[in-house]
């Protein structure tokens, strides 16, 4: 049962990793994005409204970008229905890099007073360690990816052809 489950683990932290990915290389894009406008005054203006705020009132305003975010996921709910494929993926596109930044900036302000309450914290340690969990367990696949790119190279195809065929016949005799 485990070498069955196995792929399926790998192909949830792959996209787990994905989102993870997504986040760490979009954030700063977006953020250099965001900053054209001058949004430090703004910043401040509001965690002095989200300092005087009870934890579990602040998790109100960490909903917020999800809720400004509903009406461009409708729409492109809309546009796959209409087989609009160029528009929805403009529209998911937009939409994804918007959810980025709002979430970014709302949870940069909401943070403290989010760790506070016990079960978000709870939460928040436990997608810490989905992420850890995700890069060791697909730590062995991205390996094997990086051998396989460095082998292609041009001045090593030979190489590559033999490991190839090697790779072949051993998962040939496997399944023999």
């Amino acid at each position: 049962m485990r070498r069955v489950l196995r792929p399926l683990w790998v192909v949830l932290a792959l996209v787990f990793l994905l989102e993870a990915w997504l986040w760490d290389h979009l954030e700063p894009i977006v953020a250099r994005i965001v900053n054209v406008i001058p949004w430090g005054k703004l910043k401040q203006k509001f965690a002095g409204l989200i300092e005087h705020l009870p934890p579990w009132a602040t998790l109100f305003v960490f909903v917020i970008p999800f809720l400004v975010l509903l009406p461009l996921k409708l729409l492109d709910v809309y546009l796959l229905a209409k087989r609009q494929w160029l528009a929805a993926i403009v529209v998911l596109i937009v939409a994804k890099l918007l959810g980025l930044g709002l979430t970014a900036f709302v949870f940069d302000v909401t943070r403290d007073k989010l760790l506070q309450m016990a079960w978000f914290r709870r939460m928040y340690d436990w997608f810490m360690w989905a992420r850890q969990w995700a890069h060791d367990i697909t730590e062995p696949v991205r390996e094997r990816v990086r051998q396989l790119i460095w082998l292609m190279k041009p001045q090593r195809a030979g190489k590559f052809l033999r490991r190839l065929m090697r790779l072949r016949r051993n998962a040939y005799r496997r399944t023999a």
